[in-house]
């Protein structure tokens, strides 16, 4: 048996307040992260919409869990030492094992202008000044045609229907969804008026809409950018193995193929699927690779050898305001099987974002054996 390692989790998102809760069954935990609630972010572009969307407090998330909360901002971590550092000056936290679970945020360093201009939904701060530009907005424009370009310009068009909306994407609207899921965005987009420019990449973001790389203009007194994520920059800076985009190379147990006492899930973290492909950055995917990591850790302590993720179907599943959605599986990026829209959708949506939100994080053994169907 292997004495009971200190371990360090970073970042109490979906992903490391669950993986925080598990391993505290098995090890003392410290859990740092930069707020002190719990954010659902898969209800920011609700948000951002003008909806009420609660906001949890972590110690009441924690309480009696033995977990060690430190309210605080990661500023470096030290690989030799196995320390953090922190940004409130206090004394460096020291590890025996590491959980990396930091997330991702929007880039608005992509294009030209969209740092000073746009605004981005990727954290609640941000989906919260959307929401009060909105109030003073009659044309706003989403740029990106992905899972979250989609949500938050149906939601906004859903909520604002006085508004003009427009999406603008460098692609098509959807690329992972079959011809039918595009389809029905496509009516879906027609039903709430929204205005689609599609294979429009942008150049430029200034303070009244875009410049094209055609050279159109598209007027918006608001953009929303929601095109392309970042991971914080810690884990290069410490010296892990890392990708180009920044994502820490973990091996099929989520850990880090540089430095094997650190393990780094959700969007941090470069998953890989079945047949290795990079898995997407989002819930449903770090939610896998984070009950992989929490298993593998158990089992490694218990002198066991773990399994592998062994992701096969990828599931999308978007909310297209409250009365509308679209649930679709995807296997090596490829839509396959029964598609679900509608209010039955909707409700899918609904369910899965109450359950990775609420009931998942209050009870993480349910997250824990949902996950273990994706291990071999």
């Amino acid at each position: 048996m292997t004495p009971t390692p200190h371990i360090v989790v970073l970042g109490a998102g979906y992903t490391g307040l669950t993986a925080a809760k598990l391993l505290a069954r098995r090890a003392p935990v410290t859990l740092v992260n930069d707020r002190d609630r719990f954010v659902e972010r898969m209800r920011n572009h609700q948000l951002a919409a003008g909806q009420p969307v609660r906001g949890t407090p972590l110690r009441d998330l924690v309480a009696g869990t033995g977990i060690r909360l430190v309210v605080d901002r990661v500023t470096r971590i030290d690989p030799d030492r196995r320390e953090v550092e922190l940004a409130s000056g206090a004394e460096p936290i020291g590890y025996d094992l590491l959980v990396y679970a930091l997330g991702s945020t929007a880039d608005l360093d992509a294009v030209p202008g969209a740092a000073e201009h746009a605004v981005a939904v990727a954290d609640a701060e941000r989906a919260v000044q959307l929401q009060d530009r909105m109030r003073a907005a009659s044309t706003v424009a989403v740029v990106g045609g992905g899972l979250t370009g989609i949500e938050v310009a149906t939601e906004l068009a859903e909520s604002h229907p006085d508004r003009t909306v427009r999406l603008v994407s460098a692609g098509r609207l959807g690329p992972a969804l079959s011809e039918r899921g595009q389809e029905h965005l496509y009516r879906t987009f027609d039903r709430f008026g929204i205005r689609l420019h599609e294979h429009a990449p942008v150049a430029k973001v200034g303070p009244d809409g875009l410049l094209l790389e055609q050279g159109e203009r598209v007027d918006a007194d608001v953009v929303v950018w929601t095109t392309g994520f970042r991971v914080p920059p810690l884990a290069r800076e410490a010296g892990l193995a890392v990708g180009d985009n920044g994502r820490i190379l973990v091996d099929g147990t989520m850990r880090s193929v540089s430095h094997p006492e650190v393990y780094a899930i959700g969007d941090a973290g470069a998953a890989r699927d079945a047949e290795g492909r990079e898995m997407r950055m989002g819930c449903g995917p770090g939610g896998l690779a984070g009950a992989c990591a929490v298993r593998a850790i158990t089992d490694r302590l218990a002198g066991r050898t773990p399994r592998q993720l062994a992701v096969a179907y990828d599931g999308q599943c978007i909310s297209l305001g409250r009365k509308d959605g679209l649930f679709q599986y995807a296997r090596g990026g490829s839509p396959v099987g029964p598609m679900l829209t509608g209010r039955v959708a909707a409700a899918v949506k609904e369910a899965v974002v109450r359950g990775a939100g609420g009931f998942s994080l209050r009870h993480p053994t349910v997250a824990l054996l949902a996950g273990g169907r994706a291990l071999a």
